[in-house]
């Protein structure tokens, strides 16, 4: 009698703070995982109620930052895999049938870890250029193989092991009105200037300048964001801002540093 060989489970982990909006479609993407974990930094909106009706297990706790909250999720999970998502990400259909393929035919000596490319909606369209796409992420991985590093934006993925490339999509509804780009841009171009402070001792005149033009430049004309139309302009043109402001906040912490030592 032949001994039958048993399949390889995932477990999804996604962090939340008041995604209401967001979390049931998320959840619903992947509704065919082993287990669907929710880790909550506890939302004042019905984010929690939601997805524990999805049939997630959920769990809250105080916001620790993006990389050591997503490293917990982790340890909640009892499966072979982990796939990490966000709140406002979508897993399609082509992904979910390479990735189900990917773990049922995984074998000793094959990546650890999968990088998945993201296609990133922004005003209800998919913005193809502009440095915004293919956008892939490490997010798929064996459990115990991988942690994320514990930085303020923008946190990495460190794999122990060889890492693959899928061709199946994750699909990012990020900012879907102008509004949603300033409800993230304050937060976190205040916690990128902060991990910019590490590296950066001086702020100068041609930070604030040049590297704007730079970042505009890039994504607007080398990227040929250009060809996106209107959504394009404007994705540039949030970049270019963005790294303006991240300059101007680390410009106004450190002043204010040396404030109170030129007063003695």
């Amino acid at each position: 009698m032949t001994e039958s060989v048993r399949r390889p489970t995932l477990a999804c982990v996604v962090i939340t703070k008041n995604e209401e909006r967001n979390i049931v479609d998320c959840l619903a993407s992947v509704r065919w995982a082993d287990e669907l974990i929710v880790v909550d930094a506890e939302s004042t909106d019905k984010t929690v109620e939601l997805a524990r009706t999805s049939q997630a297990k959920v769990v809250v706790q105080p916001w620790p930052g993006f990389g050591l909250q997503k490293n917990f999720g982790m340890t909640q999970a009892a499966s072979d895999w982990i796939l990490i998502l966000d709140a406002d990400e979508r897993v399609t259909e082509e992904l979910r049938h390479e990735l189900r393929a990917c773990l049922d035919h995984w074998q000793p000596g094959a990546p650890v870890a999968y990088r998945i490319p993201r296609r990133n909606f922004f005003y209800g369209a998919w913005v193809r250029r502009a440095g915004v796409y293919p956008d892939y992420q490490v997010r798929l991985f064996r459990r115990g193989t991988a942690q994320y590093n514990d930085v303020a934006v923008h946190e990495n993925l460190l794999v122990e092991g060889v890492i693959g490339t899928l061709a199946g999509h994750l699909d990012h509804y990020t900012e879907r009105r102008i509004q949603d780009h300033f409800k993230k841009f304050g937060l976190y171009t205040t916690l990128a200037a902060q991990e910019k402070a590490k590296q950066v001792r001086t702020v100068r005149w041609i930070d604030l300048i040049f590297r704007p033009v730079v970042v505009f430049g890039k994504t607007y004309l080398v990227k040929q964001g250009f060809r996106d139309g209107v959504r394009g302009l404007i994705v540039c043109v949030f970049a270019s801002m963005y790294t303006f402001v991240k300059y101007a906040k680390l410009w106004d912490a450190m002043r204010q540093a040396v404030a109170p030592l030129d007063r003695r």
